[in-house]
């Protein structure tokens, strides 16, 4: 019986975290964190009966305790909940798939206390990489990824020597805006962002997608996870979404990790690693795909990507500003209260703005997160 805790049950990788557990009966939830939505907290709490839930709202705390009254569910509160849980003892592996820097700390609680990470929250790395990764190598914990990309870069170094990766190369699938021109973006609302040809995934995420951010926060959490530099990441456009991300050794040889584009795959695989599991769903047939085809990114339409890279290139607590004005940035266009294009013009404005620390401890990260939030309320008023 292996005993797992999410951060993030609600999310979209929480709740296919939670398919994968009723299809492997074998695995066991101990903890379950989530933001708000009490209501499918209380059925995945029914359902899979952990210990420990958590809301980080504290209203939310209350509704739930009175929802699960009948049940012998601890029910724990806003971030010294998420660190209690990530300290608790009782489970193996923490799932991290909370978004936004408030999963820097509950991840640090959860390697001092030796868990394996599964790590779907980007902010970690991308914000607190020169942190996390020294500290799993001091106390002997492996930080498994689940985003696809980085797990298909993980899977393609499997039995191979780090110091002989030549290139890695991240795919993109190009997002629901590819091929459109920056005139044609201007008028892009947010329903249009978030029909997503081939992933399901969240609000936000999908419009990082659309806007090639994401691929440069996946730069920056390659960067720590694989130990490369950032001149040996290249990112590719590719439509298909079949590829899920290659690497090049030093002799030319190129190894990918190829599937359809399903979310539960790499899950499943940081789940039970080194283990692989039967898993129900589509396969790829090569015969109807027929040809996978390939394409550089426009940096100049999508300026996401080239901010990012930019950020990444600063390193110290750029790519904290980077992320926060992209995460403020987006829940404004999802509001619809700033136009798409405006999203890459805030966070560059924000990046001017900055003034850059370095090595920042995890209060300087979290100070630059709240300078960059109030900058955009700043620029926001004056925009009126």
């Amino acid at each position: 019986m292996k005993k797992i805790a999410i951060l993030g049950s609600t999310g979209s990788i929480g709740t296919q975290t939670l398919e994968i557990v009723r299809e492997n009966p074998d695995l066991r939830v101990e903890g379950l964190a989530a933001g708000s939505n009490t209501a499918l907290m209380e059925k995945q709490i029914r359902e899979f009966l952990p210990k420990t839930a958590v809301m980080w709202e504290e209203e939310a705390a209350r509704d739930l305790r009175s929802r699960i009254g009948d049940l012998p569910v601890r029910v724990l509160c806003g971030m010294d909940g998420l660190l209690e849980l990530a300290a608790e003892d009782g489970y193996e592996v923490l799932v991290t798939a909370i978004v936004g820097m408030i999963g820097i700390r509950p991840t640090i609680a959860a390697i001092e206390s030796g868990k394996t990470i599964a790590l779907a929250n980007k902010e970690t790395l991308v914000t607190a990489g020169h942190l996390i990764m020294p500290l799993a190598a001091r106390h002997g914990v492996s930080i498994l990824p689940v985003d696809s990309e980085h797990s298909a870069v993980f899977q393609s170094m499997n039995g191979e020597r780090r110091e002989q990766v030549s290139r890695i190369w991240l795919t993109a699938s190009g997002g629901p805006f590819r091929g459109k021109t920056r005139q044609e973006l201007a008028s892009m609302t947010a329903a249009d962002a978030l029909k997503h040809p081939n992933w399901s995934m969240g609000r936000k995420i999908t419009v990082d997608s659309a806007t090639l951010v994401n691929k440069a926060l996946e730069v920056m959490e390659a960067r720590w996870l694989f130990d490369v530099g950032l001149d040996r990441i290249e990112v590719l456009v590719h439509p298909q979404s079949i590829i899920h991300s290659m690497v090049e050794y030093v002799d030319g040889a190129v190894i990918a990790q190829l599937g359809m584009p399903d979310m539960k795959l790499p899950i499943q695989y940081a789940l039970f690693y080194p283990d692989r599991r039967p898993m129900a769903g589509k396969r790829a047939d090569f015969f109807e795909l027929g040809r996978l085809t390939f394409e550089r990114p426009d940096r100049e339409t999508f300026r996401g990507l080239e901010l990012g890279m930019r950020a990444a290139e600063a390193g110290g607590s750029m790519p904290t500003v980077f992320n926060a004005a992209n995460e403020r940035s987006v829940a404004l266009f999802l509001e619809g209260r700033i136009g798409f294009l405006q999203i890459a013009e805030l966070i560059e404005a924000c990046m001017g703005h900055h003034k850059n620390r370095e090595n920042p401890d995890v209060d300087q990260i979290l100070q630059a997160e709240a300078e960059t939030y109030a900058y955009v309320e700043e620029m926001l008023a004056r925009m009126g």
